[in-house]
């Protein structure tokens, strides 16, 4: 009888697993940020201008200091970087209290895609709320594309405000 409980409990467990991730071990709830289909985003990054600058897609989690992801042009959100600005020449887009309307204050502007022009210093600096040592950019100037790009890496992406969901995959 104890064999059989402890079966039980381990299959119990093992399906309550599988309901947390997708086969990829990255998916953390249902797709919420809507978008274009696959085959169209992919069209549109091969044929968007390219020049001196990276695409950024702002990526706000509450008290997380890192500000997004950088991807050059015509490549892939896939080989998007999660970075840390350096401000000392430019201010982020975003740089704005954190306290005070939805609508006005620092992360207001999530999944919103910017031209972002500048230069990786090759050092990396730590997000203690992440746990991440990540590349730091300085930015020189910025220029808003999207309000409303749609999801990030894939259709299936869902966005949560108060943990890291979205990762390259």
């Amino acid at each position: 009888m104890l064999k059989l409980k402890w079966a039980l409990l381990s299959g119990f467990c093992f399906f309550l697993c599988q309901c947390a991730s997708s086969s990829n071990g990255y998916k953390f709830g249902p797709a919420n940020m809507s978008g274009p289909t696959q085959e169209a985003r992919d069209a549109a990054i091969a044929s968007e201008p390219t020049g001196d600058f990276f695409y950024g897609r702002r990526y706000y989690v509450k008290k997380t200091r890192f500000w997004g992801y950088l991807r050059k042009p015509r490549q892939s959100a896939n080989s998007a970087k999660l970075v840390l600005f350096k401000e000392d020449r430019k201010k982020a887009p975003d740089r704005l209290s954190e306290s005070g309307p939805a609508s006005s204050s620092y992360g207001f502007d999530n999944n919103y895609e910017y031209r972002i022009y500048g230069n990786y210093t090759g050092e990396e600096g730590y997000d203690p709320n992440s746990n991440q040592f990540l590349p730091i950019f300085r930015i020189t100037d910025y220029k808003l594309v999207d309000r409303n790009p749609g999801w990030l890496f894939r259709p299936d992406d869902h966005y949560d405000p108060y943990r890291v969901t979205l990762v390259p995959r």
